[in-house]
């Protein structure tokens, strides 16, 4: 079952593109099933395009992709995606699974990050680089019982941040914006 909930309740008029609402939310709740990616991009794409996002929605797609495809393939569990519009136009993805490990470059063990030592030609181990590549900030975070009713973690990513020239793409997770918002 795939569940999908939003806030606010109320649906006020979609923003001119790139001037999102900074005040909704919106939680799908995944299965253990392979078809999860290609959902989350869908709906992923309807909630960019709601929002008047369509300027990060090829790179959103990209991350929310490799995020989902990692909880499901290093977790035997459920999964969640979260979407939260922020200020300036801002977005940020989180995913949770079951998994209690956190990976590399998201364990923070390895910096500055690096593509996974996969064969050539390996279809996977570098999907969370790629994250880390192209999101403005990102981070990870192990998560007890309290608060899902289970171990496992949240990964977590940020886009629509203005790029400066000369500004690194890929940095360290940015736990300021966390702090103050919270991870979802």
């Amino acid at each position: 079952m795939v569940t999908v909930s939003a806030s606010p309740s109320s649906s006020p008029p979609s923003p001119p593109d790139g001037e999102a609402d900074p005040s909704w939310v919106y939680a799908l709740h995944l299965p253990h099933d392979p078809r999860v990616v290609r959902i989350a991009r869908l709906t992923l794409r309807a909630v960019l395009t709601g929002h008047g996002l369509t300027r990060l929605l090829d790179t959103a797609e990209l991350l929310v992709s490799e995020l989902v495809t990692n909880a499901h393939s290093h977790s035997a569990g459920p999964a969640a995606l979260r979407l939260r519009g922020l200020a300036g136009g801002r977005l940020r993805m989180g995913v949770w699974d079951t998994d209690p490990h956190i990976p590399p470059p998201f364990d923070k063990r390895s910096w500055p990050p690096r593509p996974a030592s996969a064969p050539v030609g390996a279809e996977g181990g570098r999907g969370l680089f790629l994250v880390c590549h192209f999101a403005d900030a990102w981070g990870g975070y192990s998560l007890g019982d309290d608060l899902f009713g289970a171990n496992g973690k949240l990964l977590w990513c940020e886009l629509g941040a203005p790029v400066t020239e000369g500004s690194p793409r890929c940095r360290e997770s940015v736990t300021r914006s966390v702090t103050s918002e919270g991870p979802w």
